[in-house]
Order: C-alpha cells, then sequence, then structure tokens
C-alpha cells in the first residue's frame, strides 16, 4: 500500500464509496439469507423472526434506529452463533447510539431470561449487568421484540418495507473516528 499513487488511491475511494453506498442493500440480503440457515427447532425461520421483531417494534413507535436494530439483531447467527449479538452490534455500531449497540451486543444474554431454565441453564445470567444504565432497556428489548417473535401465525411487515429505514440508518455518516476518517 505505502507505494501507491494518487490516482491508484482515488481510483480506491471511488469504489469504496460504491461499496459503501450498498451497505443498505447488503443488510437487507444478510437478514432475507437468515431464512436459509439451519437454526431448527423455531416456528418460524430467523428472517420471519427479524420481519417480526422490526414489526413490532416499528408498529409501537419506536424510532428508525431502534427498528433497524430489532431487524437485524440475530443477522450474526450464522457466522457468529455464540457471540452474535457481540457481530450484530459491530455492524450497527458506526449508525446508532451507544444504547442501542449494548442493547443489541448483550440481548443474547437477557434472551436467556426467557429460555434457558428449559435447557439446562439459568435465566439469571443477565443479572451480571443489574445495576448498568440501560439493563432495563435490555430486558424490554427481549421481552419485547425478540421472545415473543416466534409467532407463526403473525401478520409481519415485508423486508421491502424496512429498506428506506436500512437506507437512513446505514447512510449515515459513520459516528466513530477510525472509519470516519477515511469516507
Amino acid at each position: 500500500m505505502q507505494d501507491g499513487t494518487a490516482e491508484e488511491y482515488a481510483a480506491i475511494e471511488e469504489a469504496d464509496a460504491k461499496y459503501f453506498a450498498d451497505l443498505p442493500g447488503r443488510v437487507a440480503a444478510a437478514v432475507a439469507g437468515l431464512a436459509k440457515e439451519g437454526l431448527g427447532g423455531y416456528a418460524v425461520d430467523r428472517t420471519q423472526h427479524s420481519l417480526q421483531s422490526a414489526t413490532r417494534a416499528h408498529r409501537a413507535g419506536e424510532d428508525v434506529e431502534y427498528v433497524v436494530a430489532a431487524l437485524v439483531h440475530d443477522v450474526g447467527d450464522p457466522l457468529a452463533p455464540f457471540s452474535h449479538g457481540r457481530l450484530a452490534a459491530s455492524i450497527l455500531k458506526p449508525f446508532v447510539s451507544p444504547r442501542i449497540t449494548w442493547i443489541i451486543e448483550q440481548h443474547p444474554v437477557f434472551q436467556m431470561y426467557f429460555y434457558a431454565p428449559h435447557m439446562g441453564g439459568t435465566r439469571d445470567a443477565r443479572e451480571r449487568f443489574r445495576g448498568h444504565e440501560w439493563f432495563e432497556d435490555a430486558a424490554y428489548f427481549c421481552e419485547h421484540y425478540d421472545e415473543n417473535c416466534f409467532d407463526p401465525n403473525f401478520e409481519t411487515l415485508e423486508l421491502e418495507f424496512f429498506r428506506p429505514m436500512l437506507d437512513e440508518v446505514f447512510g449515515r455518516t459513520p459516528n466513530f473516528p477510525e472509519t470516519a476518517a477515511h469516507i
């Protein structure tokens, strides 16, 4: 890279701009692709789960970044099944508030409250975060926009409905310095 010319880097910047502009499309494709993933046993596939989550958040009047976060909260499952919250939070982090990032990063631990006792685990794993300023926010997210979003009879909005929201959120200038410097 140190031997690159100004012209070469101008071409790279132009290509980067096109690539960054399509981020909302790639995120939408990742959500759609969750339907093909092999997590079995659930009443709905992960795409439908994600759409239910976003639909519920939208209908409840949550703001656009919250709705987008609900839509992508499980997008990390295929590649990071043991840390999918962290992966989804990393995707969102440059574009949403620290509160939303934290909720999505920690949601797998908070979600255990609802299912872990049925699988030999403890529902109290989230207690390690008790006292955190966003503890109740993460608990609320899981109760209202995650654990109840496996309903095969729920009428979800289509992924295309959320595309303008994806465009808005992922079209923002990234809000942390290490990436914003070259964009």
